[in-house]
């Protein structure tokens, strides 16, 4: 018997593929460029072309190679249409909303901020949300295909909303970014790597952090250190949530806090007094002043934080990232080797209270962006 040869719509869909990933790639290209870079025929490339931009997905720049006069053919350049839109990428924290519209090859279209008061209201926070979206959105002058949350609140998996947590620094309540977000989203279909349709994608501002980690290392905890406290975990290079998309929510377990007393992690802030007037949110600029006791205290406490990640998720290493986790990197590690269990921590490749979250987010965007493109001229 002989093996089957792919059906002639495979082989076209396949070309079609490859033509979309080139441009994506080089932002520009002739047909025969194309041809060269896929390793196809110049003819097979035309079609291509053809087909795409028919459908929307392709366009003609305008531009032409020198042609004439024994230099051979004038040839067009193509790249992807404007009409593919952009990605929506979003990051909800203490300091503000920040909306970014990124096109096909990562590069930011147009940027929004917008404040939010401390402490933090449900209503202010939205309206921040719809504000800044709906501005980049407006501004960018293309549709949006789709967007993604970082949100420094815990998120319920099944739903994206927003969660109310006992001691959490940042409460804005039920928030739900992907009711908020939707109007703004004119997808084509979009879908996940299992198939499911998605719009608007939203998680934990850490789980985002950790992600934005370089080279995304097989098994490792990522431990964030800041106003509030939380960890990711990444298991074969993916985060794992949890039942309801709660884990790594670390706030409430015990550790070794002043005089050696077992107590939430997060009072250990509260018996030092560093957390802010009126809230539980840690005063970052208190902590990285702190005398030496009272760092001994909180190293001693981030290191029983890691002893319980390391027994339950057995990371290969931890990461320390946040606002004042990587200033104290050497006093955790030195409590850290006291531990009956050692593994290897470094700071975070990526610091601050924005960066790290918005890295991942844009990255996540600008994937899932892309892979509706290929999606779509499956389909159309």
């Amino acid at each position: 018997m002989t093996d089957a040869k792919p059906s002639q719509d495979l082989v076209r869909a396949r070309t079609d593929e490859h033509v979309l990933r080139a441009l994506m790639q080089h932002r520009r290209l002739t047909r025969a460029e194309l041809a060269t870079e896929i390793g196809i025929s110049r003819p097979t490339a035309g079609e291509s072309v053809r087909r795409l931009t028919e459908r929307g997905l392709v366009a003609d720049t305008g531009e032409r190679t020198p042609g004439g006069r024994g230099r051979g053919r004038v040839g067009s350049y193509y790249a992807l249409a404007p009409e593919i839109g952009v990605a929506l990428a979003v990051t909800i924290a203490p300091a503000g909303v920040v909306a970014e519209c990124l096109d096909v090859y990562g590069d930011t279209v147009t940027r929004a901020v917008r404040p939010i008061d401390r402490p933090a209201r449900p209503a202010q926070v939205a309206g921040a949300l719809r504000d800044a979206a709906a501005w980049a959105v407006e501004t960018s002058g293309r549709p949006a295909r789709l967007a993604v949350v970082g949100a420094a609140d815990p998120v319920d998996r099944a739903t994206g909303r927003l969660v109310h947590l006992p001691d959490a620094p940042f409460l804005v309540g039920e928030l739900d970014p992907a009711a908020i977000l939707a109007p703004l989203v004119h997808p084509r279909p979009i879908t996940a790597e299992d198939g499911e349709a998605l719009e608007v994608i939203v998680d934990n501002d850490v789980n985002w952090a950790a992600l934005a980690e370089p080279g995304r290392p097989g098994d490792f905890a990522y431990l964030y250190l800041g106003e509030g406290l939380g960890c990711a975990i990444v298991s074969d290079g993916e985060v794992r949530r949890g039942h309801s998309g709660l884990a790594g929510e670390i706030a409430h377990l015990l550790t070794v806090g002043p005089k050696g007393r077992a107590i939430p992690f997060i009072e250990v802030f509260n018996e030092l007094g560093l957390r802010r007037p009126g809230t539980t949110a840690i005063d970052v600029d208190r902590v990285l002043t702190s005398k030496s006791g009272a760092r001994k205290t909180i190293a001693a406490a981030v290191a029983g934080a890691i002893a319980a990640v390391v027994a339950l998720a057995d990371p290969q290493h931890m990461v320390i990232g946040g606002e004042w986790g990587p200033a104290l990197i050497d006093v955790i590690e030195a409590a850290a080797k006291e531990l009956p269990r050692n593994v290897p921590i470094r700071a975070a490749a990526h610091t601050g209270t924005t960066e790290p979250v918005l890295a991942g987010v844009k990255a996540e965007a600008l994937r899932r962006l892309r892979s509706s493109v290929v999606w779509a001229q499956s389909l159309t």
